[in-house]
C-alpha cells in the first residue's frame, strides 16, 4: 500500500488567536507559520484579553520547541506521531504574487504569497491554508490556494446537537396518573432503555401532560413540579426544565441555548439567587466584545466608565427581578446588601482569569462568543460546590472568528452531553414579548 503524502498547513493569525495550541492538531503533516504571522502576533502579545494570553502562550510553545534549532528549519513537533513545523522566511514567489493582484502590500496578502511560495517550493506536497477568516479563504480560493477553516473544537452537525428534552406522544393515562400520584416511575414504563441523565421529557397524552426527568442518582423518571424563584415564574416548560437544573443541587454545570427574550439569563440569575443560601457568591460575568470591533479604549471615561456599556444588559435584568418587591421588602433588601457586600458580582469575564471559584456560583452570560479553550479554561477553574452556568444563543456571535459550529458553547454542549452533573435546555419560545417574537421569526 503506497505511503500517505503528507500535508504540510499554512497557519493564519486568527488560527493562533483562536486556540493557542493549534499547533498540535494536523497529527503527522506539517505546519508552516509565516514571518507575517509572528510579526501580527508582535501585536497581540500585551494585554488582559483572551487574544493577548493565547499569543503569549503560542509564542512559548514556539520557543520551547525551536530550543536550539533555527526556526528556517524543520523542527519536530515533540509529541508522538507529530509532524514538523517551520517558520515561512520567503513570501516572495515565482509566479503568482498576492500583494500585485489584490492591489494592496497588507499582512494578508504577504500569508498568501507564504503559502504559493511552498506550493512552489514543494510541488509535490498539497498545500492548506489555515484561517477563521472567511474572506481570506475566499482570496486563497480565487488564486487556487487550497484553504480550510480550523476544524479543532468544531462539530460536526449543528442539527443534531443536543437539545436537552424531549416531548413523547401517546403515553397512557395511566403511567401520567401514576407520575401524579407518586411523583415517578421508571424509565422501561416510558419507553426509554438507556435514559440520559438529567434529561428532561414532556409526556403527553389526549389529555393529559406531566414534566419529568430522568434523575441518575434515583435512577427514576420524576416529575418536576413549576416552581418560582424571587418572583420569576416558568412561562413554558423549557422555562421549567431551566430552572430545575439551575436550581437542583447535584447539577453542577448548566447550559442554556436560545435566541434573545426566552429568558435565559434572568433564569439564570432569579435561581442563582434562590439558591444563594448555598454559596458564598455568585459571580455574573460575560466577555467583553467591542461593537465595531472597536477597542474599550475608544471610549471615554475611567475603565468602570468603559466596562458599563456592556455589563448594562445583566444590570438591566437584575433591576427586573428587584422590580418584582417593594423596596421595604426583605428580598429588595437582600439584593442590594448582596451587591454592597460583594456577594453578588456582576464583572467582565476577563476578571475572573487567575481567580478561585470555589463556592460560587458562576453564570457566564453571551457563551457564544468563547472559544472552546475559553470555556475549558473556565470549568477547569471549579473548585468544591461551585456551580457553572453557560446561557447563550449560539447563532449571535460577534467575535469575527467564531460561526455557531465553532463556538465555545456549541462546543461544551457536543462535548460534554450525558454526563451526571450536567444539564442542558435548549430554550425554543420568546417571552420577552410578542413584538420581540414577531422579529425573532420574521426578520
Amino acid at each position: 500500500m503506497p505511503r500517505k503524502q503528507k500535508k504540510i498547513f499554512v497557519l493564519d493569525t486568527s488560527v493562533i488567536l483562536y486556540n493557542h495550541y493549534a499547533i498540535y492538531s494536523f497529527a503527522d503533516n506539517d505546519v508552516a507559520i509565516p514571518i507575517t504571522v509572528l510579526e501580527e502576533l508582535d501585536y497581540f502579545k500585551k494585554g488582559n484579553e483572551t487574544k493577548n494570553f493565547e499569543t503569549r502562550e503560542f509564542i512559548r510553545i514556539m520557543d520551547r520547541l525551536s530550543s536550539h534549532h533555527s526556526l528556517q528549519n524543520w523542527i519536530p513537533i515533540d509529541q508522538p506521531n507529530h509532524g514538523h513545523f517551520k517558520v515561512v522566511m520567503h513570501e516572495q514567489t515565482i509566479g503568482l504574487d498576492a500583494t500585485r493582484i489584490f492591489g494592496e502590500n497588507n499582512a494578508d496578502h504577504r500569508i498568501l504569497n507564504a503559502a504559493i511560495s511552498l506550493s512552489e517550493a514543494y510541488p509535490r506536497k498539497k498545500i492548506i491554508l489555515v484561517t477563521k477568516d472567511i474572506n481570506l479563504r475566499l482570496k486563497a480560493k480565487s488564486l487556487n490556494i487550497l484553504s480550510e477553516d480550523f476544524q479543532t473544537g468544531k462539530i460536526k452537525d449543528l442539527d443534531a446537537l443536543y437539545t436537552g428534552s424531549t416531548v413523547i406522544e401517546g403515553v397512557s393515562k395511566a403511567i401520567v396518573d401514576t407520575i401524579y400520584e407518586h411523583d415517578y416511575c421508571s424509565p422501561e414504563d416510558i419507553g426509554i432503555q438507556e435514559p440520559i441523565p438529567n434529561h428532561y421529557f414532556i409526556l403527553k397524552n389526549s389529555r393529559a401532560s406531566v414534566l419529568v426527568f430522568y434523575n441518575p442518582e434515583s435512577q427514576r423518571i420524576e416529575r418536576i413540579q413549576k416552581k418560582s424563584a424571587y418572583r420569576i415564574t416558568p412561562r413554558n416548560a423549557e422555562q421549567v426544565f431551566a430552572l430545575h437544573a439551575i436550581t437542583h443541587p447535584n447539577i453542577k454545570l448548566v447550559t442554556l441555548q436560545g435566541v434573545a427574550g426566552t429568558g435565559k439569563t434572568l433564569l439564570a440569575l432569579a435561581g442563582a439567587l434562590d439558591q444563594k443560601r448555598y454559596f458564598k457568591q455568585i459571580y455574573l460575568a460575560r466577555p467583553i466584545v467591542p461593537l465595531s470591533n472597536k477597542d474599550i479604549g475608544y471610549l471615554p471615561g475611567d475603565i468602570v466608565s468603559k466596562l458599563n456599556p456592556y455589563m448594562e444588559p445583566l444590570w438591566d435584568n437584575l433591576k427586573f427581578i428587584k422590580n418584582q418587591y417593594n423596596e421595604r421588602d426583605k428580598e429588595y433588601k437582600q439584593i442590594t446588601d448582596a451587591l454592597e457586600q460583594e456577594k453578588l458580582t456582576i464583572t467582565p469575564l476577563a476578571y475572573i482569569r487567575g481567580r478561585s471559584i470555589s463556592n460560587v456560583c458562576f453564570i457566564v452570560d453571551e457563551a457564544q462568543n468563547l472559544t472552546p479553550h475559553e470555556v475549558k479554561t473556565i470549568i477547569t477553574r471549579a473548585g468544591e460546590n461551585t456551580k457553572i452556568i453557560f446561557t447563550g444563543d449560539i447563532y449571535q456571535i460577534d467575535t469575527p472568528y467564531l460561526d455557531s459550529q465553532s463556538n465555545g458553547l456549541s462546543y461544551l454542549i457536543d462535548k460534554i452531553k450525558h454526563h451526571e452533573i450536567y444539564a442542558h435546555v435548549r430554550l425554543e419560545k420568546g417571552e420577552r414579548s410578542h413584538l420581540a417574537n414577531l422579529a425573532n421569526e420574521l426578520l
